[in-house]
């Protein structure tokens, strides 16, 4: 991308401006609005920050959004579906509870996808075809040691449904990882990959309108939902809000473009840059809750829209459910997969019943059929003190932020200090992420399986 040409456009509700487009050539250039019916919509890690602040990929997903203004945080107890639960088991959305496996895959391709990331994609042996076949929105965790640790990390699909897996990665300064995959990995390395796993997934059988808002990475898992819901039906349409500092840093705008020139009338594109000027005023600056207002103001009949995908740093997502809280956006409607944990606030956990009833825990962990207990300390995770005799345990991020610990407590009480990617009928049921949950009562039972 050289730079960023400006042309002259029709107005957005009158005013001179218009939607940024990517050229195949990777330039932003303004595209008219001015005329086009509403209905035909125009153009085209989960990291913990403890261990390393590296936001190279998803780190949460939930559907729909938790309220903007709660604490990311909550406690279980008790056995799900027993008097005073609000909510069962059974009536969570199910989730594959497939053993999550890594697998050694040959790297097929890095491309270059602006002046700090790539993408990389991976070939699938035939006899593992099922186990990689993925959902618009999912992501892969990669593993590697590093002087003795197990490090992992997840990052988005970028590749729509259907199609070999694709992850898009932005380099972060000291990284292990990033800077590792878009320096170092070639073509014809083998690095080891954990099947596809989240639900930042739409519903692909089921036509509509999907708007989509992301900054920086973010844009990773929206590609491949623009993509997929746009060649899943005719009748769907999708709207992109996508911020980023300069035109030099606007990952996947050869692919967007592409999307735009493939779909005129069901893609419409809007790019907002914070650190280049823009001939559209709304255009210009961060993609905050004054600017998403006015975009949406002027894009998007918000009545008819089915369904808001959030990607993005905490503070854009946050500013992004503002906004449609005001607007009486269904909270069912909204979902959130956040980049960055850097900035949200970890609720201090307080365990009142450990005072009384002392350090540790009697806590049976069930994986795989086979439940194994153990005394734990209750200032140690579930996670962490379990996996001294499970070290089988599924895990990825530990920090709070992927759901790949997820597990149901279905006897006692545990503390959950954050989460980021269980769904509030999740944690009504009595599901928890043990990476960041604590025990509290004197016996307690979490299983992995169900």
């Amino acid at each position: 991308m050289e730079g960023l040409k400006e042309e002259p456009t029709g107005g957005l509700r009158g005013e001179p401006t218009g939607v940024l487009r990517g050229e195949p050539t990777g330039v932003l250039r303004e595209e008219p609005l001015a005329g086009l019916p509403r209905e035909s919509v125009s153009g085209g890690r989960r990291v913990d920050p403890a261990a390393e602040a590296e936001p190279e990929g998803p780190i949460a997903s939930t559907a729909p959004a938790p309220a903007a203004s709660g604490v990311p945080g909550s406690a279980a107890s008790g056995v799900p579906g027993a008097a005073g639960s609000a909510t069962s088991a059974a009536a969570v959305r199910p989730r594959a509870r497939r053993r999550p496996a890594f697998h050694r895959l040959r790297v097929a391709a890095v491309q270059p996808l602006c002046e700090d990331a790539v993408a990389v994609g991976f070939e699938i042996p035939a006899e593992l075809a099922e186990e990689f076949a993925f959902s618009p929105g999912q992501s892969l965790t990669l593993r590697r040691e590093i002087d003795g640790r197990d490090e992992r990390r997840s990052y988005s699909i970028c590749s729509p449904a259907g199609t070999a897996p694709r992850i898009g990665v932005r380099v972060v300064p000291g990284g292990l990882f990033s800077s590792w995959l878009v320096n170092e990995v070639r073509p014809g390395d083998t690095v080891e990959v954990m099947a596809p796993t989240g639900f930042f997934t739409p519903d692909l059988g089921t036509p509509g309108h999907h708007v989509l808002i992301a900054a920086g990475s973010g844009i990773t898992p929206m590609v491949s939902i623009a993509e997929s819901v746009l060649a899943a039906d005719p009748r769907s349409t999708v709207t992109l809000f996508y911020g980023n500092r300069r035109s030099g840093t606007v990952m996947f705008a050869d692919e967007l473009a592409d999307l735009k020139d493939l779909y005129p009338a069901r893609f419409q594109l809007a790019h907002v840059l914070s650190r280049e000027p823009r001939e559209a005023e709304v255009l210009s600056g961060r993609l905050d809750a004054g600017r998403l207002s006015a975009l949406i103001d002027s894009l998007v009949d918000v009545d008819t829209a089915d369904h808001w995908w959030l990607c993005g740093p905490h503070g854009m997502v946050r500013d992004a459910q503002q906004v449609l809280a005001g607007l009486a956006v269904p909270a069912d409607r909204v979902h959130q997969e956040l980049f960055y944990a850097d900035d949200e606030p970890v609720r201090e956990v307080h365990h009142e019943e450990a005072a009384a009833e002392g350090p540790v825990s009697e806590v049976t962990v069930t994986l795989d059929g086979r439940s194994t207990t153990a005394a734990l300390s209750r200032e140690r995770s579930i996670l962490e003190g379990a996996q001294r005799t499970r070290p089988d345990l599924p895990f990825a991020c530990k920090g709070g932020v992927c759901g790949t610990c997820r597990a149901l407590v279905t006897d006692g009480k545990a503390d959950m200090r954050r989460n980021f990617a269980l769904e509030p009928t999740e944690v009504a049921a009595g599901y928890v992420l043990t990476c960041q949950s604590y025990p509290v009562s004197e016996t307690l039972t979490v299983d992995f399986d169900t």
